[in-house]
């Protein structure tokens, strides 16, 4: 396998590298946002052909640092694009965080690579032209099969699960499973005053910044639920959520006869990582054997709807399509961004996203193009709401 990572001095990327050195995959390409500093690390580790930066004063230095090594370095979008459709690679993992992972998994799907997705905005944002690109592999005689991987915990435990359908008849119902965050149980009272400290302490994951707060808005369930009605080709009806504190089942699928199938495992992500780059295949693991015992108990509720409106937002937005999900993506996207700064409280955020459904957009054929301009329009939007600019 040459496999390629983008985000990779993030925390899906880094443990992307572990499975890498466990299995002694060869890795051909690595790019991340502005991290020059780890980005060198992993070159001189990893050799890899080419690297990119996305801040391209970072790249301009990486150069310089690095310029004793074989690797080629890029910048910008460019950059992270060739980086995921040029040779040598045939196995890409994007999981940079944010709508700027959308143009590289759509060109390395496009150039005949293994797109192991963890960039959730790609499929929010622009789902038709992700599924497209993947419908058109299929098709083509080169294509194979599987062109489009899930890496997310709940997309890939549906996958998973999925391997025993029927060849004919799919799922009745996809149930996503969610931790409920730092917040749960709080009322909308009760979140008045909550600080970014407070929505940065998940109980069971360990993710960037920008994710954690989006669990603790439950936004993050919201990309999620979105996400399976591309990948799965689902109705928004059809996919339900449930609080599972424990995160112990990752998600479940629901068949006709109303048989349920789920998929367990410790919280760590290095297992749905090391299922996408291996499938169909599964490898030995460094990951804790799942002990039920000391687990004792499995618990259940349902999502508060009320105090976490960012549910019902997500799944207004797929229910009108088009560029409804990109807009609200990228308003929630602005917020979560001016939460952090500490220029908005943590219940803002919320309502800033919902905003951006009162645009006024297409819900027919977009483009690539048509994505760039809704976000800056929903971040605009945003922006002048908050008298920022």
């Amino acid at each position: 396998m040459d496999l390629c990572i983008l985000g990779s001095t993030g925390s899906i990327g880094r443990q992307a590298l572990e499975v890498a050195r466990l299995h002694k995959f060869n890795i051909a390409a690595l790019a991340a946002h502005s991290s020059a500093d780890e980005l060198e690390r992993q070159i001189r580790e990893f050799s890899p052909a080419v690297a990119a930066l996305y801040d391209e004063k970072a790249a301009k230095g990486l150069k310089i640092r690095v310029k004793d090594t074989f690797t080629k370095i890029y910048s910008g979008m460019d950059g992270l694009t060739a980086c995921a459709e040029e040779p040598p690679a045939d196995t890409v993992l994007n999981s940079v965080v944010g709508l700027v992972g959308l143009r590289p998994t759509v060109a390395a799907i496009n150039a005949g690579k293994r797109m192991c997705l963890a960039n959730k905005e790609s499929l929010v944002a622009g789902g038709k032209l992700v599924m497209d690109a993947v419908e058109n592999r299929k098709k083509s005689a080169e294509g194979g099969a599987y062109p489009l991987i899930p890496v997310d915990s709940e997309h890939s435990a549906i996958f998973q699960c999925l391997q025993a359908k029927p060849p004919n008849s799919g799922p009745k119902k996809i149930i996503l499973t969610a931790s409920g965050g730092p917040f749960f149980g709080k009322t909308k009272e009760g979140l008045e005053n909550a600080t970014l400290a407070g929505a940065l302490k998940h109980p069971n994951w360990s993710m960037g910044a920008k994710i954690t707060v989006d669990s603790a808005t439950m936004f993050n369930k919201g990309l999620e639920l979105i996400e399976a009605v591309w990948l799965f080709d689902m109705k928004p009806e059809n996919v339900d959520i449930v609080i599972h504190r424990e995160s112990i089942i990752h998600s479940l699928i629901e068949f006709c006869d109303n048989s349920v199938l789920a998929q367990l495992g410790v919280p760590d992500m290095r297992i749905p990582i090391q299922y996408a780059l291996t499938y169909p295949d599964r490898y030995p693991s460094d990951v804790k054997e799942l002990n039920l015992a000391e687990i004792l108990s499995l618990t259940f509720a349902k999502p508060d709807y009320e105090t976490f409106k960012c549910l019902d937002i997500c799944k207004e937005a797929i229910k009108r399509g088009g560029l409804y999900p990109a807009a609200v993506n990228s308003a929630n996207e602005e917020a979560n961004m001016l939460f952090r700064q500490g220029k908005i409280r943590f219940c803002d955020i919320a309502e800033l996203a919902e905003t951006a459904l009162s645009m006024n957009l297409p819900k027919c054929d977009y483009s690539l193009d048509d994505v760039d301009e809704t976000d800056k329009l929903a971040r605009n939007m945003i922006n002048v709401k908050c008298k920022l600019i």
